[in-house]
């Protein structure tokens, strides 16, 4: 296909700044990749793995004349990347991040910023528990939603050609307003992880109590979580503390419910455990029927020779 952009420049090159370089070099989205980041042993690794046509830790440089800038660093570095990049945007220049808290980005980016830049955040909502530019692959983004949060009054036709790019990587496009946005992923992503993170802290806690127990039994409920429990901290811990509004909404309502379910166990209220358990099934088998998951056998792990995996444990 047509290049989007004749310069696109990353910065930062974990999983999914390295995964958009990837697609966007099977795609031919962009004539020329350039990548900044502060870490010097990233950016061997970009180099190393051909990700980049140029590969910088000169901020100013990267993206001096560049048609599209996306910040792919965690949540609470933005604002600091956005004010060394501003004065060297050049007019009608695209911002953009991958962050997953909108409001936020919105609050920390946009001051900074020159009139005549346009400024449309996103959200690609995939990734792993992996970090690192080694960690990215492709086809990461395929069959996967984005969501774009433009500030009101944003040029309609930056917003169209974010939309083509993310189309252009395979994903389903969606946009929305930023705090909207924070709401639905404080119930969909952000509180899932936080309630992993505390599952596995409780059993770390226990570990001394049961000696190796939790480690040696633990069935494919906590085999799970602590997936999630896996992600990378620093990233999470800007989620949190720039979504908290929205992240302690929810949680309150889930202690509400958990309340509730406490009370259906206490009191032998068998039905009511099955109607509730019989509409979250419903959930999950909604989940994989739209695409956003699979329905192979122990959640489509293998074992390193294609078959499913008996045991459960993750592929490396």
């Amino acid at each position: 296909m047509t290049p989007l952009f004749d310069r696109l420049t990353l910065i930062g090159a974990g999983l999914i700044g390295s995964s958009i370089a990837r697609g966007v070099l099977h795609r031919s989205l962009a004539r020329r990749i350039v990548v900044a980041d502060a870490s010097e042993t990233v950016r061997g690794r970009v180099t190393a793995l051909g990700l980049a046509d140029e590969v910088t830790g000169d901020l100013a440089a990267a993206v001096a004349g560049a048609d599209c800038v996306i910040l792919c660093v965690p949540v609470g570095a933005n604002a600091a990347v956005a004010e060394a990049i501003g004065r060297y945007l050049k007019p009608g220049a695209i911002v953009s991040d991958v962050g997953s808290v909108k409001a936020a980005v919105v609050r920390d980016v946009a001051p900074h910023l020159p009139a005549g830049v346009h400024f449309v955040p996103a959200h690609p909502v995939a990734g792993t528990e992996y970090s690192g530019p080694d960690a990215g692959f492709a086809t990461l983004f395929e069959n996967r939603w984005s969501i774009l949060t433009p500030p009101e009054g944003q040029d309609a036709g930056a917003v169209e050609t974010m939309t083509r790019f993310w189309q252009g990587l395979g994903s389903n496009v969606e946009v929305m307003e930023a705090s909207h946005h924070d709401l639905v992923l404080a119930i969909t992503s952000h509180v899932p992880h936080l309630i992993a993170y505390n599952l596995v802290g409780t059993a770390y806690d226990l570990e001394s109590v049961v000696e190796s127990e939790v480690i040696k039994f633990s069935a494919g409920g906590f085999r799970d979580a602590t997936r999630l429990a896996a992600s990378d901290p620093t990233m999470w811990r800007d989620v949190f503390l720039n979504n908290r509004t929205a992240v302690l909404e929810m949680v309150a309502r889930f202690q509400e419910d958990l309340a509730a379910l406490s009370r259906m166990i206490r009191w032998g209220d068998g039905e009511g455990l099955h109607d509730l358990f019989t509409r979250t099934r419903a959930v999950r088998r909604s989940i994989i029927a739209s695409g956003q998951d699979t329905a192979a056998p122990n959640f489509g792990r293998t074992d390193g020779s294609g078959m499913p995996a008996v045991d459960g444990r993750e592929s490396e």
